[in-house]
């Protein structure tokens, strides 16, 4: 069987780099949520060191070569990672620009698992109203759970507990590994009763003599 390639992104500027960290530890994740099924290769791409081809290639039209092995790993992979930093309430435009040199049809159906990280949890929203809609345009398949990572997620007590960074990681990497692999993810558990929606047409029916 052939293995299967996970390519993560990542637009972090310094270095080291709180994006890059959570790029490995996402990545980190999903392959051990696939090795026990298939071969996995991880590539992590730093879209820092390609910044100035990026450039270029806006301008001109043609990729350096660095930049050309980038976005054929990232057009090859059988599940995408993508991390941007929040800067203004929207990922960077280094991340931005990374993406509109990828011809439009590369990411069609390909799993995505979109991620960020910023000073404060306030920006946290910039994952749905700029990531996703970002990837759905591409028409890549974004799974349901977005990990955002501020900086009290980085201490002890906010990577622990149920809703702390590590289940986050954990439950964003499960998603994407089962898109990957061509299996269902487990569903949530309701931890309350009213998390559980009955269909309306099931209620009616429970009403019939």
């Amino acid at each position: 069987m052939e293995t299967l390639k996970i390519v993560a992104v990542s637009a972090g500027l310094g270095r080291p780099s709180s994006t890059r960290l959570l790029a490995d530890r996402l990545a980190g994740a999903v392959r051990a949520r696939l090795a026990g099924e298939r071969a996995v290769e991880v590539r992590v791409v730093e879209l820092r060191d390609l910044a100035v081809d990026i450039a270029n290639n806006l301008v001109t039209g043609f990729p350096g070569a660095a930049l050309r092995e980038a976005v054929e790993a990232v057009a090859g992979a059988d599940g995408l990672i993508a991390v941007t930093p929040i800067f203004t309430a929207s990922y960077s435009g280094l991340f931005k620009s990374f993406f509109d040199v990828i011809e439009n049809t590369a990411l069609t159906g390909k799993p995505v698992l979109v991620a960020a990280t910023g000073g404060t949890a306030r920006h946290s929203l910039a994952l749905e109203h700029a990531l996703r809609p970002l990837f759905a345009y591409l028409r890549a398949v974004v799974v349901p759970t977005a990990v955002y990572a501020a900086s009290e997620d980085w201490g002890s007590a906010g990577d622990a507990g149920a809703d702390g960074l590590a289940a986050r990681i954990d439950r964003a990497a499960e998603e994407l590994a089962a898109l990957v692999a061509g299996r269902s993810a487990p569903a949530p558990q309701p931890s309350d009763p009213f998390d559980a929606v009955v269909p309306f047409e099931q209620q009616l029916a429970a009403l019939r003599p």
